[in-house]
């Protein structure tokens, strides 16, 4: 069994973020200058593969609206792990956060594209050979 650590997984995930691996409708919002901006979904399922532990969800809200939703991880010991948490603004806040069960990749009616291409670019950067999804 390989051993990661996490900051290891932080360095590959982030360096292999782009355009390509957020969330499609939002994809000509994202730059270079924020490029956590829109991967928490996929980032979330990644970290998912290889830590184990359980998805949450919550949701953006400006001005008291929701305008999003917003992923992250929760490992053992209630320990969060959220590498797209600086993606927001000021005027935005997260609000929440429900334990969502992780449907089989197969069942993705979106970010199957997305996940994919991010978790072979982190995998790849780990010297580690494909995750089952």
């Amino acid at each position: 069994m390989t051993v990661y650590l996490l900051t290891d997984i932080e360095q590959a995930v982030r360096s292999s973020w782009s355009a390509e691996t957020c969330t499609p409708e939002y994809r000509d919002r994202w730059t270079p200058d924020n490029p956590a901006r829109d991967q928490c979904g996929v980032t979330a399922m990644v970290l998912n593969d290889l830590l184990g532990g359980e998805l949450v969800r919550g949701e953006v809200h400006v001005d008291g609206v929701r305008t999003d939703f917003h992923w992250w991880n929760r490992l053992g010991a209630g320990v969060e792990v959220d590498l797209t948490r600086e993606q927001f603004g000021p005027e935005e806040s997260v609000v929440g956060g429900d334990v969502i069960v992780r449907p089989p990749v197969t069942e993705w009616s979106r970010l199957q594209e997305e996940y994919l291409l991010l978790r072979d670019r982190v995998m790849g950067r780990l010297g580690a050979g494909a995750v089952a999804p």
